[in-house]
């Protein structure tokens, strides 16, 4: 369910307090299924913003990103979520310029910049895809004497069953695999990416994991759950696609019986103090783990139950044949975030996923002091209401199904969400 929204007025006074260890970090990799020219359902973005809104992560990594404008898009989205987030620089993939220059499918990260600081970015090339490394420094109070690195990288295996494609992933991962040769072994390593694997026991998957003891950075599944994983119910858990049965969607149909798409961290990561994953943490976002769900669409009763609820699941539906993968990470370092005393003022009574009417409960003090206006996602004035009572209610049962934002005239302040679900 998403959470309930507020819309907070600072109060006058400001109190400094640096977070406390241990501090948690939440990850979040997507196929966000070639956003934005993929345009067979309208309006996608509403449905990117309900997932995001969600689990609002501190570090998310996306592939299948066209274009700079839907980099844009998606950042522009980010920052209704949370005004820190920030991205890095959108670069376009070169890796296959010897062989069909198709440079549609990019990949990128976006981070909540008052806990990350991006230190540089490096392209890895290929014989098909680059990845995309991105170092990454925590924004701690002791970031200039012990600074904690984390080196992410980004990628999109080539897809497709069948050994020739399998060669080409195995090609692939060697060619990162020589790049992390050179890093040091006490590295903290994020990789997340859709792999396109079908089974652990694919060279490129075996060439990650290094049984062989060959490579410097040997990656693990903080799910621990390495198997074959096509076409087996049994690891319905991690399973990532298909999203979907119906056709003229875009992307891939045929249900829920894949997991392609992954989080894995050095093994350095399992148990270092100052950066390391926590155990049992990692999840599917919208995969309730439940055994009905094998071969079905992710918005299905079969996919039902008590984490994510239908809404939740229609949404990831509709916006990609690909479920996104969730990891926490931890330090033991304080973070150097601000706090604030503040003062709810505006708050929404009950759901903010309505269909008839909004209710607002707003402070005695604004009343009669300022008015609220509703925006659409696209950012049209859609209404202005004026604030003479203690509870407003506004009419929505002539607003589309979709995303709508609501700000107060005297605040430049985060808007308030809503949803409208009719």
């Amino acid at each position: 369910m998403v959470k309930k929204l507020y819309l907070i007025v600072f109060a006058c006074v400001v109190m400094f307090q640096p977070l406390s260890a241990q501090e948690n970090l939440k990850l979040m990799f997507y196929n966000v299924l070639n956003f934005p020219l993929e345009d067979a359902v309208p309006n996608r973005l509403q449905y990117f913003e309900v997932i995001l809104d969600n689990y609002k992560p501190d570090l998310f990594m996306v592939c299948e990103l066209n274009n700079e404008a839907g980099a844009n898009t998606l950042l522009n989205s980010l920052q209704f979520i949370n005004s820190n987030y920030l991205s890095a620089t959108f670069e376009l993939n070169t890796s296959d310029d010897n062989i069909s220059n198709q440079n549609n499918l990019q990949q990128l990260i976006y981070y909540d910049s008052s806990k990350f600081i991006l230190e540089n970015q490096t392209i890895v090339t290929t014989i098909f895809r680059d990845f995309n490394h991105y170092r990454l420094k925590l924004n701690t109070v002791n970031q200039n004497t012990t600074p904690v690195i984390v080196d992410v990288i980004v990628c999109h295996l080539k897809a497709s069953s069948g050994s020739s494609n399998q060669a080409l992933r195995l090609q692939m991962v060697q060619d990162l695999t020589t790049y992390l040769n050179t890093f040091p072994e006490s590295s903290n390593v994020v990789l997340a990416g859709d792999f396109n694997v079908y089974t652990q026991s694919e060279p490129a998957f075996q060439e990650l994991i290094d049984t062989d003891d060959n490579n410097v950075i040997k990656f693990i599944d903080p799910a621990n759950r390495i198997g074959s994983w096509h076409n087996n119910s049994s690891f319905v858990d991690v399973m990532t696609q298909s999203t979907r049965t119906q056709t003229g969607l875009g992307g891939t149909i045929g249900g829920f019986d894949d997991r392609f798409d992954f989080i894995m961290t050095s093994e350095f990561m399992t148990d270092n103090p100052e950066l390391s994953f926590v155990p049992d943490s990692y999840g599917v976002f919208g995969n309730n783990e439940n055994t009905d769900c094998y071969n079905q669409a992710i918005n299905s009763s079969d996919c039902s139950g008590d984490d994510f609820s239908f809404f939740i699941r229609d949404a990831l539906h509709s916006f990609s044949d690909h479920l996104p993968v969730t990891l926490q990470l931890q330090t033991n370092q304080t973070l150097s975030v601000d706090t604030f005393l503040i003062e709810e003022s505006l708050t929404i009574l009950g759901s903010n996923v309505v269909s008839n009417a909004l209710k607002i409960n707003i402070k005695s003090s604004l009343q009669n002091t300022i008015s609220l206006s509703v925006y659409n996602s696209l950012g049209q004035l859609l209404k202005t209401i004026d604030v003479n009572n203690t509870l407003i209610a506004i009419d929505t049962s002539q607003l589309d199904n979709g995303i709508y934002y609501i700000t107060p005239s005297k605040f430049q302040f985060k808007p308030l969400k809503f949803v409208v679900s009719h």
